[in-house]
């Protein structure tokens, strides 16, 4: 198990717990600790509703095409923002810092 710390909309924060041996992607564990992600496309980069600004300095795979697309349709996009769906929990990635893009309207 690893520990990821999550600030959501709201700015609380929460430190969730991932298993590393199960192949969840990041978007999985917010749903599992029940944060507002709502995941509609199913983790398939096809939506941004699981739109996450990365914090720390975790060494992340590099964005894919899709991804990237989808991104640049997104609503307040930074230089950190990733899709949680593309983020596969690893044990590399304990103590990432991570938080809730604002939902677009």
């Amino acid at each position: 198990m690893i520990k990821i710390n999550c600030k959501d909309r709201d700015g609380e924060f929460h430190e969730l717990e991932a298993p590393t041996d199960m192949s969840f992607n990041l978007m999985e564990i917010f749903k599992a600790h029940e944060l507002p992600v709502e995941g509609i496309c199913g983790g398939m980069a096809l939506c941004a509703s699981c739109h996450c600004y990365v914090h720390s300095d975790h060494k992340l795979s590099d964005p894919s095409e899709d991804e990237e697309n989808m991104l640049d349709q997104a609503f307040f996009v930074e230089d950190n923002s990733r899709l949680s769906c593309q983020i596969k929990i690893t044990k590399d990635l304990d103590g990432l810092e991570v938080e809730l893009a604002p939902v677009g309207e």
